[in-house]
């Protein structure tokens, strides 16, 4: 079985600054005695750099750890990150250093194939307007994939999906049955890849969403990765 969520709004709670976005100690406890089990493998897929997501979680082998959006595993990027994709990104973080400089509240946020708009601290109307922006800036540019999220678009300057993150990681293990919690739009392309018998989909919070079912927090992700991790240890000793 393969144990994966993402960070932001499910292991950690939504904070106004990403870098102070701590982990609930009791969903990083859960995670790694996961990974611990026989045949059983725990992971973290988030829209962050991977490096990022090392330091801020805290967590590391045995647990798996997926960067920027599925696309940046251990091994770094599948895709080559090339001198014209270099070259495309900072036009990217050019476009959105001046977005953020008109609107107070926005920032930049920069990832090694990507970078992120964060609006979530802006004036309503201001995020609106930094948004629009966006999208119909450095967003419509050929070779840029996008992903909307909850107050941030990321342009990314490879293709990324969660979706196809669990389908590596479920390839890699050899899993039957894979469970996953998100909380963003960027999750539902992992919800959508859950499609055997035995696989999982858990929706953390509000919103539309194709998960099979739905929590309300961050404090019921650490209950449910906890209840997981002590049904699989049952099953081991049987």
């Amino acid at each position: 079985m393969l144990i994966a969520s993402d960070y932001d709004g499910c292991v950690s709670p939504i904070v106004s600054r990403p870098e102070d976005a701590v982990p609930d100690p009791a969903s990083a406890a859960a995670l790694t005695a996961a990974a611990e089990l026989p045949n059983t493998w725990a992971a973290l897929v988030s829209g962050r750099a991977r490096a990022d997501l090392a330091a801020l979680s805290g967590l590391g082998d045995p647990v798996t750890l997926v960067g920027s959006h599925g696309a940046e595993f251990e091994s770094g990027f599948d895709e080559p990150l090339t001198d014209e994709k270099r070259s495309l990104l900072a036009s990217i973080v050019t476009e959105f250093d001046a977005i953020t400089a008109r609107f107070p509240g926005t920032t930049v946020e920069t990832k090694p194939a990507s970078a992120t708009l964060h609006v979530r601290n802006a004036s309503d109307e201001d995020a609106r307007a930094a948004l629009a922006l966006a999208v119909e800036g450095p967003a419509s540019w050929k070779g840029v994939d996008v992903t909307h999220g909850k107050a941030v678009v990321e342009l990314a300057v490879i293709e990324t999906s969660k979706g196809h993150a669990l389908d590596r990681l479920r390839d890699r293990v050899h899993a039957q049955a894979v469970l996953y919690l998100g909380d963003d739009i960027t999750d539902e392309k992992a919800f959508a890849h859950l499609n055997l018998p035995g696989d999982v989909s858990v929706k953390v919070g509000g919103g539309a969403t194709a998960a099979k079912f739905r929590i309300a927090d961050t404090d019921e992700v650490a209950q449910v990765l906890a209840a997981v991790v002590e049904l699989r240890a049952g099953f081991a000793r049987s």
